[in-house]
């Protein structure tokens, strides 16, 4: 049994009651409003192909559509990527603009999170650019330049509420990601460490990469250590190191991904902010916390 989720952005309220109950006709099923004007759901729609139901009505209009089971719905553990996801930008794009070479290393960056580059390789380059930038400059950076994604706070501490477990997974660094966990409130992060000689960058990077291999184990390792089975477990990311465990976990969502990610996830949310990631999971607005 299944559930079909119509999501708009909480910021462009697209999701009229018309084009709720314009679908339900065709689908049948319960509905049931998440959120007026943001997100509603059909449960056990009856029609075979629900989601070509909804993309026929909703055809030009900023609306996330996603079919999902109706069992375990509320995950008990979000695995979450940290640049272009629970942050607006790439850090390590932002910290080359200080140098100025955002340009050369955005392209770099780019070009990986589509899955055209090796990971590492495009790590390593990337951050020899980066050589002889201070420790003031990288603050500067995260104060300044650093934007959290919005409806991230809302999701995490929703999530940690009724029981789950959040992890902070980033290819990026320490210095980001565990200020950044802290603010939004994750259990935990897990990210690079940029190696400093004094108070300035030596250009590496220093213990164990944290790639898309990282990103899968720690999600295997969370749900074993908490006896979770794949269908309780959440994951959201943007990139092609990403992948290992979006198709792992139970849930996995692309958000405003690559197209090499977005086309090979189980759910992409194109318009929504991360709040569509609760409402995937059947949280309504009242139950939301914010």
């Amino acid at each position: 049994m299944s559930v079909l989720c119509l999501i708009a952005n909480p910021a462009d309220p697209a999701l009229t009651p018309d084009i709720a109950s314009a679908i339900h006709r065709e689908t049948g099923g319960e509905i049931n409003w998440l959120a007026q004007g943001i997100a509603c759901e059909i449960i056990e729609p009856k029609s075979n192909e629900p989601i070509k139901i909804a993309q026929q009505t909703t055809v030009g209009r900023p609306i996330d559509l996603a079919l999902v089971p109706k069992s375990n719905r509320r995950k008990k553990l979000l695995i979450a990527d940290m640049d272009s996801t629970m942050i607006n930008q790439e850090c390590i794009d932002e910290l080359a603009d200080a140098l100025g070479l955002k340009e050369q290393v955005a392209d770099i960056t780019a070009r990986a999170m589509n899955g055209e580059l090796d990971f590492r390789a495009a790590l390593a380059t990337r951050v020899a650019l980066l050589k002889g930038l201070d420790r003031t400059n990288i603050e500067e950076v995260r104060r300044e330049q650093i934007t959290l994604a919005p409806g991230g706070r809302a999701l995490v501490h929703t999530m940690i509420a009724y029981g789950a477990y959040t992890s902070l997974v980033s290819g990026g660094f320490t210095y980001f990601a565990d200020y950044f966990a802290k603010r939004i409130g994750f259990h935990e992060a897990v990210a690079n460490n940029l190696e400093f000689d004094g108070d300035v960058l030596t250009g590496k990077v220093t213990g164990k990469i944290v790639d898309k291999d990282t990103k899968f184990e720690r999600l295997q390792f969370l749900s074993a250590e908490r006896g979770l089975s794949p269908e309780q477990t959440l994951a959201v990311g943007d990139g092609a190191n990403d992948l290992p465990m979006l198709q792992a976990a139970g849930l996995g969502v692309a958000l405003h991904a690559k197209p090499a990610v977005a086309d090979q996830a189980h759910v992409r949310i194109d318009h929504g902010d991360l709040t569509a990631l609760l409402y995937l999971q059947g949280f309504s607005e009242e139950e939301i916390v914010r």
